[in-house]
């Protein structure tokens, strides 16, 4: 009987993850229309999950439409000023009244327990306060924004101390001052604020944008905050994608390692970035999320896991993980988020002025884009360093693609004597040969 369930491949493969998320303190930002929009229960059970696996939340929300419906049935019109209301008392009236509504039903949906319900046997407390504190907008360009604040310190102490004892921290967009009064702020830039004071490992801005895409219209994984500020500044001024991008850019250069921008409405968006290796959405970090570098024994195993299924079909000849220690500094690899999807090595030969270009190879899954070009580009780079004259490609299946890049068909006797020697007549490899200037 086929007992096969397809969720059992997904949860093996996201257990590298599992472990790499536990422990690990990751900043949530809930909009106020995920939760206006009846999205708030499953992303509370997803929350929950995360809990229960370990990882510490703080978790920011928004209360934007939720105080919009509370100003239009209240009479009162709200000036704005570039994507910020002017909070007087009677806007301040309806924020603090719908955020303490909004923090209870949280709390509350947080704590359900039920046999029925998928919080059921989950043992989390949700703690919420005097956790930021904030300074008035001022006046700004003749403008009183009245009680429309900043950030001005996150309490990280007091949230660490909660954080360790395990409950899950709740942060409203509000903020408290020294004389004791209330000020709105932007739940964006409380998210910010509090992943760059706790150094958070993730920083997450759940909103209506899908990430970012690019001119044909297909998602970027992964921008530095250089690559993402054109996108900001061409952002409507105060809008959502302005402030998350804003909070994503200057959290990544403050030390968080990664931002991610998902949208709310995909119901798979936040488990799927966080337990999927491409995941769903845009990225904005400092490092590196996939990297170019020499290989090192750490890799052997992720190259011979690279390696064995076109080795298989006759795309490679076979390499020992003893030959590939032997070898291991003429290979460079290219590693996503810790797993080798490239690889290629340079052998040189001694007393000679030409090089072998080897085993490249690119994971299938990744394969189509420019990763087979960057190897090779970067083997010669490495070939001209140290004075090479040519390098000669042995390929079965792939000549046409190094003709497309510069390789020249070529005769066993352009090789190297040694290479000569150890040809394998039984393959009739083809013999491709590149000058280097």
């Amino acid at each position: 009987m086929d007992t096969r369930f397809p969720f059992v491949d997904w949860f093996r493969n996201a257990s590298p993850y599992i472990n790499a998320h536990r422990g690990r303190t990751f900043v949530i930002l809930m909009e106020g229309e995920a939760i206006a929009s009846q999205r708030g229960e499953q992303l509370i059970q997803d929350l929950a999950l995360l809990h229960s696996l370990g990882v510490r939340l703080v978790v920011v929300f928004g209360i934007r439409p939720q105080v919009q419906v509370a100003l239009h049935k209240a009479g009162v019109a709200p000036r704005q000023v570039a994507g910020r209301w002017v909070a007087d008392s009677a806007v301040m009236a309806q924020v603090e009244q719908v955020a303490s509504h909004q923090r209870l039903w949280l709390e509350a949906r947080l704590s359900l327990g039920l046999p029925s319900t998928p919080l059921h046997g989950v043992d989390l407390s949700v703690i919420s306060g005097n956790l930021v504190t904030a300074k008035p907008l001022g006046v700004r360009e003749g403008v009183d924004f009245d009680r429309s604040g900043e950030v001005r310190r996150v309490r990280a102490g007091a949230i660490e101390g909660l954080l360790e004892k395990g409950s899950l921290v709740l942060l409203p967009p509000l903020g408290f001052s020294s004389t004791g009064e209330v000020f709105d702020l932007d739940a964006a830039d409380v998210a910010h604020h509090a992943a760059v004071a706790l150094n958070a490992d993730k920083l997450i801005l759940l909103g209506e944008s899908e990430g970012l895409a690019n001119e044909q219209g297909a998602l970027l994984r992964q921008l530095s905050p250089d690559e993402a500020e054109p996108r900001l500044a061409a952002a409507e001024q105060g809008g959502e994608l302005a402030r998350h991008l804003q909070a994503a850019c200057s959290a990544a250069r403050e030390g968080v390692a990664r931002t991610h921008l998902l949208c709310w409405r995909n119901h798979d968006a936040l488990l799927g970035e966080l337990f999927t290796r491409d995941g769903v959405g845009t990225m904005i970090t400092e490092h590196r999320y996939e990297q170019l570098r020499p290989a090192t024994l750490s890799d052997i195993a992720g190259l011979l896991d690279l390696l064995e299924p076109l080795e298989r079909r006759g795309m490679l000849v076979a390499r020992s993980r003893e030959r590939l220690e032997h070898e291991i500094d003429d290979y460079l690899v290219i590693e996503r988020d810790g797993m080798v999807i490239g690889c290629a090595a340079l052998h040189v030969f001694a007393q000679a002025d030409i090089a072998e270009l080897a085993c490249v190879a690119v994971h299938t899954s990744y394969q189509g884009g420019e990763r087979g070009e960057r190897l090779v580009q970067a083997i010669e780079q490495r070939a001209q360093r140290l004075g090479v004259g040519a390098i000669f490609v042995l390929t079965t299946h792939t000549a046409h693609w190094f003709a497309e890049r510069g390789f020249a068909s070529a005769s066993i006797d352009d090789l190297p004597l040694l290479k000569r020697e150890t040809y394998n007549q039984a393959r009739k490899s083809k013999v491709l040969i590149k000058a280097l200037a």
